[in-house]
């Protein structure tokens, strides 16, 4: 709609005019807006009008984003108002807000305070509050504080919830809880905005104490403790491409799963987000039935699985070993981006299909889908896991050459892998030696686990002298060179190393291993008899050794790292945690039934052999998620062909 500014002036009277020009600008194009703008410096006749003035500076502002981020036209206009009213100076100062512009808000707040005529309400603290706290300005924030009690807003909802998100994101979550639990009616928003920052700082304890205490909780309360929980237990730590989230870290997956099931039963319908960090959270405690019923729940309601849900999908069934249906849900994706080829391939890297990994590989560059680092972590553990050396070394050079990615940290861990897996520990300890970044704890622990499969003492006591300068608390460093010097029987250093970790005070993190049965998570570690169920387990247990037995099986006693007699090391071999698992899915599913094991560490060779033996024995797929990689045994053999 074209304006004519004679015609206005000519035909209609000022109040007229100024209803016209209002409801124009409740819905004009930038063309439109540039008239009207015309109109108001030629004839200023709505210079003294203050709620027009407002109404055009908004419109300026909804029109200049995201094309003007720095907001220099909507500020031109600002600036020349003759006398803005409070509620003009706040719309400027919520306008440099939500452009992530807080400085520019908080510099207005303090031009505000020079204005005598001018009277500061509620909605001008809160803004500059919000300011602060995303400028982590303390400081200041602590002076708007005391200007809004000397002002009498100290009990002002609109405030003290200002407040609250201040001092949370400056780090002082005591003092946002106090003001809290001294406000007299919080409503919903001023406790989702403490629960917020609680799960941002990592304070999940705390966010969990805050959510069980709220009056009530919408979609957003639900959506923050749930995605909260999930996020810390991520299981994609950046040590390995596929690394075990810790016993804290699974404890709060299982708590996400938990709260899931208190939102349906609170009847408070989950959107994407809830769904994305539910299925992340399925994905870290290897819940499959959990995650199958949130699959079945979207497609009953119908909700449109976009790129992201969809990666999610497939990424849970990756992590949980039903890698199937991963490359089912990758398939039927009508879209796919970098990171959706990225899981896919790292799914097929960690479950043994190094060649489908690098193939998919081949099919996204096809795609013209141009690979990130991430993508190389992948594709490289692909060539480690199937122990692919010169292909390894080819897109390891490709990054540089063809992609124009700087290797990081990661990547040569990866090639350290390659190389170190190969048995070529030399070419490997070159790579660590030459690499352009100071090699850290991942490169170090990628080289000693190589010299143990290759049993090379003097390069792994040289790989670990190294790694406990950097990290001389870690109990896996320890335990790595003390199954290195078990293999090779030198039981005099194996009791100094354990004489060494007790001296540093450094505990051993026993092994765990969690199987889902029914939709409930069971854990257990060596030796476990507090399943309530134990009696049973172990008596099938029992059944099962005495089965291999007569099917040939003899326990690998030399992996056991204590100097022990032999009948001890078979006891004490027999009731490691994944066997208790299986024994356990064994005992509690119909035969046939594929059984998925999770463990927190890498899975020793004796257990590796007998799972194999029950494999074929029992006539059961046993799918073992450990530390580095899935193990499909089947029909006597694993994907990893005894190579991990």
């Amino acid at each position: 709609m074209s304006l004519s500014v004679k015609f206005l002036l000519q035909r209609h009277p000022k109040k007229a005019i100024e209803q016209r020009v209002g409801a124009l600008l409740q819905n004009i194009n930038l063309s439109n807006l540039l008239q009207l703008h015309a109109l108001f410096i030629k004839t200023c006749f709505f210079c003294h009008n203050n709620f027009l003035k407002s109404k055009f500076l908004n419109a300026v502002i909804s029109l200049s984003l995201p094309h003007d981020a720095d907001l220099y036209y909507a500020r031109s206009i600002f600036d020349s108002f003759s006398l803005p009213d409070t509620f003009i100076w706040n719309t400027m100062m919520r306008a440099y807000l939500n452009a992530q512009k807080p400085a520019e808000s908080l510099a207005l707040y303090f031009q505000m305070r020079f204005h005598d005529d001018l009277s500061l309400d509620s909605f001008s603290l809160s803004l500059v509050l919000q300011a602060c706290g995303r400028l982590m300005d303390c400081d200041n924030g602590v002076m708007i504080h005391s200007h809004g009690v000397k002002l009498g807003f100290c009990h002002d909802l609109y405030v003290q919830t200002a407040l609250i998100e201040m001092y949370a994101k400056c780090g002082f979550t005591e003092c946002a809880a106090k003001i809290l639990d001294f406000m007299e009616e919080p409503d919903l928003v001023s406790y989702n905005v403490l629960l917020s920052e609680y799960v941002k700082l990592g304070e999940i304890q705390k966010a969990h104490e805050l959510f069980d205490r709220m009056p009530r909780r919408d979609l957003v309360s639900w959506n923050t403790i749930i995605h909260g929980c999930a996020s810390l237990g991520d299981a994609w730590a950046s040590e390995k491409l596929f690394d075990i989230a810790s016993s804290e870290q699974r404890q709060q997956s299982n708590q996400a799963l938990k709260l899931f099931h208190d939102m349906q039963l609170a009847n408070v319908a989950p959107d994407k987000i809830t769904l994305i960090s539910v299925l992340n959270a399925c994905g870290n405690v290897g819940a499959l039935g959990m995650g199958k019923m949130i699959h079945e729940y979207i497609e009953r309601n119908r909700i449109g699985i976009d790129m992201k849900l969809g990666t999610s999908l497939l990424d849970m069934y990756a992590k949980c070993g039903d890698i199937d249906s991963s490359v089912r849900i990758f398939e039927g994706l009508k879209e796919k981006d970098i990171f959706t080829w990225s899981v896919m391939i790292m799914g097929f890297s960690n479950h043994g299909l190094g060649h489908l990994a690098l193939e998919y590989f081949t099919k996204m560059l096809a795609e013209e889908i141009e690979p990130n680092d991430v993508t190389f972590i992948g594709v490289l553990s692909a060539c480690s896991h199937i122990g692919l050396v010169e292909t390894g070394w080819m897109y390891f050079k490709s990054m540089t050459s063809v992609y124009r990615i700087d290797p990081k940290i990661e990547h040569y861990g990866c090639m350290v892998d390659i190389l170190g897996r190969a048995g070529r520990l030399q070419e490997a300890m070159e790579i660590i030696k030459t690499m352009p970044l100071s090699p850290d704890a991942i490169v170090w622990r990628a080289f000693l686990g190589a010299c143990k499969i290759h049993k090379n003492v003097e390069l792994a006591e040289e790989a670990t002298a190294n790694l406990l300068e950097l990290e001389p608390h870690v109990d896996g460093n320890y335990v790595l060179l003390s199954n290195i010097y078990s293999q090779a029987m030198k039981w005099d250093k194996v009791t100094n190393l354990r004489k060494m970790m007790k001296n540093a005070n450094v505990q051993k993190i026993p092994g765990t291993s969690s199987i889902e049965v029914d939709n409930a998570v069971h854990e257990f570690v060596s030796g476990d008899k507090s399943h309530p169920k134990s009696f049973q387990i172990y008596e099938m247990l029992d059944e099962i050794l005495h089965r291999l037995q007569s099917a040939g099986y003899e326990p690998l006693t030399a992996s056991s790292t204590q100097y022990l007699e032999e009948q001890e090391k078979q006891n004490l071999l027999a009731s490691h945690s994944e066997k208790l698992a299986i024994a356990f899915g064994i005992l509690t599913t119909a035969p046939g039934t594929t059984i998925r094991i999770f463990k927190n560490l890498r899975v020793c060779e004796d257990c590796h052999f007998t799972i194999k033996f029950i494999a074929k024995v029992y006539q059961r797929k046993i799918i073992v998620r450990d530390r580095n990689r899935f193990h499909d045994f089947e029909e006597g053999s694993c994907s990893c062909k005894d190579f991990w």
